[in-house]
């Protein structure tokens, strides 16, 4: 009378377990008469019933808990151009290895930060476009965990340090009232030895490089809008204030790391331009009278705006007068003439046993390097075969010089 008592009771809590979770299935076999005896039945009832709890409590946990076990955290990039917000999802697996999910969310403003120089609280606008983002792509109740970090680049960096804090503070008082974790320290303007050495890091921890030997990392070559970044493991000697010491694991890289600012795609645009309308015994400067100049570097009928200067700080006045006395007449070889002149602007001044760019020290270049950043974005506008070597894109640029806007317009219709 008693076995039967006891099945009734276990299948009682089974069909109720399943209501709770239609997932769990739990197998049961038939127990024979002569293997079993009266005295054992209680304390196999107990350990059934309490395998069932715990399993109930495991599922209802899990339950639960299952949409919290994604973390984020979210980076600003206030780079020259606009500013970006990443939205990163991570989990910790076993062993604290960090997986990232690198499509949460990325979203641009612009202008960037530094356009707001003389209107430092227009900053939080752009701002807080940025933190409402973020707020839909990580989950209200995360929110409070959730750390915001916003890293200012070159275009911060090309202004005067009162005016950078002024725009920061207001930054500040947006992230601190974001709902997000966030300090003050975490916005700043960082240096373009840390922006470099940053870029060198994602790139061999993506390529799988980072923790193996240093001479098969990868380099870097980083063409922002107002500076550019060279950062590469070097076995030759460097001076200290170029040198960087990364640890990881076991192994240690010795690192050069520099940032060129003013070399970014949009501040060289600038400074050559200025060559070009103002002469400055510039060999690829060429008038036509009556004050117009002739810009190699755009193709034959392409209109300058100025809208398109607005990236670095300076007077727009000063750049709608270069921009009316410039005339396009794309020529390949004028323009790599002018641009190799302006990367050697101040190498009469190098302190160092030799100078590549300016008066900048470059140990000798080794091993293989990606150029990233606006290199990248110039490729996929150009539609350019990936991977690229340098002397077929050499042969596009040629191509790209020598036809006239509206047929290179017509011909590469992404890029417009």
């Amino acid at each position: 009378m008693r076995r039967p008592h006891a099945r009734n009771l276990v299948e009682s809590n089974t069909t109720s377990q399943q209501k709770m979770d239609p997932s769990i299935k739990l197998h049961s076999r038939t127990i024979s008469p002569r293997s079993t005896k009266f005295k054992h039945t209680k304390p196999k009832l107990a350990i059934i019933t309490t395998l069932i709890a715990l399993l109930s409590c495991y599922y209802l946990f899990k339950s639960k808990t299952k949409s919290f076990s994604k973390r984020y955290s979210i980076i600003i990039d206030g780079g020259s151009t606009g500013t970006r917000i990443h939205v990163l999802g991570y989990r910790i697996e076993s062993g604290g290895k960090v997986v990232f999910d690198l499509e949460e969310g990325v979203m641009k403003v612009s202008p960037g930060l530094s356009a707001y120089a003389e209107d430092p609280e227009g900053a939080g606008g752009s701002v807080e476009e940025l933190v409402e983002f973020g707020k839909g792509r990580v989950p209200r109740e995360l929110w409070g965990e959730t750390e915001v970090r916003l890293m200012a680049t070159a275009g911060m960096r090309l202004l005067d340090s009162e005016v950078q804090d002024r725009i920061l503070d207001v930054c500040r008082r947006v992230l601190m009232k974001s709902g997000f974790k966030f300090q003050d320290s975490w916005a700043s303007v960082i240096t373009g030895s840390d922006e470099g050495l940053y870029a060198w890091v994602i790139a061999n921890h993506a390529l799988g490089t980072l923790g193996g030997d240093p001479l098969k990392t990868t380099g870097i070559i980083e063409l922002g809008g107002a500076s550019a970044q060279v950062t590469f493991v070097s076995t030759d000697p460097v001076p200290p204030e170029f040198s960087r010491t990364v640890e990881f694991g076991n192994i240690t890289y010795n690192i050069y790391s520099h940032s060129f600012l003013n070399f970014g795609q949009n501040a060289a645009f600038e400074a050559l331009r200025e060559s070009l309308v103002s002469g400055n015994h510039h060999p690829a400067a060429e008038s036509l009278g009556k004050g117009i100049s002739v810009d190699p570097c755009t193709p034959k009928g392409y209109s300058h705006v100025v809208e398109s200067w607005k990236s670095s700080p300076g007077s727009l006045t000063e750049k709608n007068r270069f921009v009316s006395t410039l005339h396009s007449k794309g020529n390949f070889s004028k323009c790599r003439s002018a641009a190799l002149t302006l990367l050697q602007k101040g190498k009469e001044i190098c302190s160092y046993q030799h100078c590549q760019i300016g008066s900048i020290f470059i140990p000798k270049l080794r091993g293989k390097f990606l150029a990233m950043e606006n290199f990248f974005y110039t490729s996929k506008v150009l539609q350019l075969p990936t991977p690229s070597f340098f002397c077929f894109t050499l042969v596009f640029f040629f191509m790209v010089c020598i036809l006239c806007w509206r047929n290179t317009s017509e011909s590469l219709p992404m890029m417009f």
